[in-house]
């Protein structure tokens, strides 16, 4: 047993070191200074003065709480140094490569570092990179020494600049820090590129997708840094989903200078593919692309291959592989409650299942490129994708060279993800016109050259289709909030009327939609108009929850909104505004920050689009009741429920906005306590669902009865 055992540990760790390519984690070891520091000086030292050191562990950010709690003064948008602490700190490590590694190439990649960061190796400059959502790789073999102690230094920066998007922290706050994961990668001199805009080094392209067969381009960046002419075997290997099984295989001997990257191509046929379909069928391949000389393994990348082909249809929708699927958006921001942006791998897994749970088929991750894992496992659970740089909210004239450069890094390094078919250019950026609309068409320019088989998307705030900065991209979206931020919440109907005839050749994304609902401020009665905007409103529940039976009600009838995304999926911090008796934080979410409560209009949703069984009575945290004569409303898509207040069955009811939709009038509240209960039956199963209502007279009065007044059409909040 024991020889076996040994045999076995031989056979990893052979299988692992001819690989060529060492993927090592580098989150331990870092320990963090807060700034303001005294001086910028361009060589750093562990001596820098300014705050203390402590030992923290990446993914780690500074502004886990501070940037979720910041008191507001909304009028004139202070500095935000005054609510919560953006500037520089700093965070170190010593590393010790071993002595063999010094015919390696060895570098450092890191997922995240908001927003720019400068990375030192015994105090010499390794290397910058602006931007707090992109990953960046920086190759630091020629400032180490092997067989020693060596001291890497990175420093974090997440004030507000005009040349870095987002230019500002008004949508959401960019948290400062090494928030997500970093890696130390170890390379023959002979390698696959790994400093491609930290890309994989391969990009796999697809066409001509069917059931029959699927062209399959595999585009491979080789470097060589020998000093001689290398000639060697480029090896692909597709394999089935089990990544046993071989699909289809190439080798191909190639001659690799030792001057600038080589480009070279493996082209498939693949027959009769088993194709990627969404939720309903996510398969994935395996795209295996090695460097072989002289039968040892150089290097190799593994990338996922799902084989699809998207197609929107003006005015129908979306069609996978031939076959149309619904759209049923929502949209995340990656921030949790106490923990900001640095998530663990458990808490981006949270939050898909959540989405999923919901019956969501499409997702847009807003507004700025997310973690790598979060593409990953769209893949492989089968949600659509919708990806976008984070050009929002205001232009400053000076983010043109730093958008092109994070929308060239969202593609390269998210290029071989089947889930995503759109790429998002900008949201809500208007005047200067002069700097939005010929930037959107750069942008778009680019991502067409960069990748020419998927969609571009730009957003507008305004419910114009024909606005100025419009029509610059494949896919016009509309962010609009009708009842929060203008009108009411019934305006919608007559809006995507009349848009679906004036613009019936346009492709066109509901891209936001929403309202504010605090689970603390509940009432019975609400009309159509929101009580938007400010710390001392009332945020709703059931005015959230009667914002989304209305407006998905219209939605689901109008084909011309080829997709339409929920704004959001949960609440999230924005640290330069107070709304809503709570500071700092957008309550638009179906769920609460912490994610420890799902809101009405989350079940709202699951019952319209998911298929698992649903039973829900609504205003549940509406406990004190005012009104003797009231109604419940109950989401079923199990068949017709039926309904008992006190133990007496309530038999009429009528249908409201979609068909699983029953709201009981009517209902004779007696003094004090009343249990309101809810069955249904399917297939032979029984489900039920029960809340408690206190009735008395004394409690009319405590919500407020104020009638909100009607605002601006134009979109103005966060």
């Amino acid at each position: 047993m024991r020889r076996i055992l040994l045999s076995l540990l031989l056979c990893v760790f052979i299988s692992t070191s001819i690989s060529g390519r060492e993927v090592t984690p580098f989150n331990d070891g870092w320990s963090f200074k807060k700034g303001p520091f005294n001086s910028s000086p361009a060589i750093l030292s562990t001596n820098y003065t300014g705050g203390k050191w402590e030992e923290v562990k990446i993914p780690h950010t500074w502004n886990a709480k501070d940037m979720q709690v910041a008191m507001a003064n909304i009028s004139g948008f202070r500095n935000p140094q005054e609510r919560f602490y953006t500037g520089e700190a700093m965070y170190k490590k010593t590393y010790t490569p071993d002595a063999s590694l010094k015919d390696k190439r060895v570098f450092l990649r890191f997922e995240g570092v908001g927003s720019v960061a400068e990375v030192y190796v015994n105090n010499q400059f390794a290397g910058r990179h602006l931007g707090a959502y992109s990953a960046f790789t920086l190759e630091i073999d020629r400032l180490l020494q092997f067989g020693e102690e060596n001291e890497i230094i990175v420093k974090a920066d997440n004030s507000e600049r005009p040349d870095v998007i987002p230019v500002n922290h008004v949508l959401f706050g960019v948290y400062g820090g090494i928030y997500r994961d970093i890696s130390l990668i170890v390379t023959e001199k002979l390698n696959i590129a790994v400093t491609d805009y930290a890309s994989p080094g391969i990009y796999i392209s697809q066409d001509n997708v069917t059931k029959k067969s699927a062209d399959v381009n595999i585009k491979i960046k080789v470097d060589n840094i020998t000093g001689s002419v290398q000639n060697t075997n480029l090896v692909t290997t597709i394999y089935e989903m089990d990544g046993k099984t071989i699909k289809s295989k190439k080798e191909t001997p190639v001659r690799v200078n030792p001057q600038g990257r080589q480009f070279f191509t493996h082209n498939f046929k693949i027959t009769n593919p088993h194709l990627w379909q969404g939720l309903e069928d996510p398969y994935l391949y395996k795209a295996v692309t090695q460097i072989v000389s002289g039968g040892r393994i150089i290097d190799e990348v593994v990338q996922p291959l799902g084989l699809r082909h998207f197609e929107l249809k003006t005015g129908d929708g979306m069609y996978l592989n031939g076959k149309k699927v619904p759209m049923y958006g929502t949209c995340r921001h990656q921030d949790w409650w106490e923990k900001g942006s640095a998530l663990t791998k458990e808490d981006h897994n949270t939050d898909l299942e959540i989405i999923k749970e919901m019956g969501a088929t499409t997702i847009r991750f807003a507004h700025y490129q997310q973690a790598e894992q979060i593409y990953a496992k769209c893949d492989s659970i089968g949600f659509i994708v919708w990806a976008e740089i984070p050009f929002v909210n205001r232009v400053s004239t000076l983010e043109t060279e730093n958008a092109k450069q994070q929308l060239t890094e969202l593609i390269r390094q998210n290029y071989n993800h089947p889930s995503i078919y759109v790429w998002g250019l900008h949201n809500e950026v208007y005047t200067p016109f002069e700097q939005t609309i010929p930037l959107t068409t750069t942008l778009h320019d680019l991502a067409k050259t960069e990748d020419p088989y998927r969609y571009t998307v730009s957003v507008s705030g305004y419910n114009k289709i024909d606005a100025a900065a419009n029509h610059n991209a494949d896919i016009q979206g509309i962010n609009h909030y009708f009842g929060w931020y203008g009108g009411k919440i019934s305006d919608i109907d007559n809006w995507v009327k009349k848009a679906e005839k004036e613009f019936a050749d346009y492709n066109v994304i509901f891209s936001e939609y929403g309202g504010e609902a605090n689970i603390n401020q509940q009432k019975e009665d609400v009309g159509e108009i929101g009580d938007c905007c400010g710390y001392d409103k009332k945020y709703y529940e059931t005015w959230g929850t009667k914002f989304h039976e209305i407006q998905w009600g219209v939605i689901a009838k109008h084909p011309f909104l080829i997709a339409s995304y929920i704004w959001n999926t949960f609440d999230f911090a924005t640290p330069m505004s107070s709304q809503g008796g709570v500071h700092s934080r957008n309550m638009k979410g179906l769920v609460t920050f912490d994610r420890k409560t799902k809101k009405d209009p989350f079940y709202w949703y699951k019952a319209n689009w998911s298929k698992e069984p649903v039973l829900y009575l609504t205003q549940r945290r509406a406990v004190d009741r005012e009104n003797e004569y009231t109604s419940a409303t109950v989401y079923s898509n199990i068949g017709t429920p039926r309904l008992f207040v006190n133990g007496v069955e309530i038999k009429e009811f009528t249908e409201g906005t979609t068909s699983i939709h029953y709201i009981f009038n009517s209902i004779k509240l007696k003094e004090g306590e009343n249990i309101i209960e809810v069955k249904a039956t399917k297939d032979g199963k029984t489900y039920e669902d029960k809340i408690v209502w206190n009735y008395s007279e004394k409690n009319k009065g405590k919500s407020d009865d104020s009638t909100p007044i009607e605002k601006t059409e134009e979109h103005i909040g966060l």
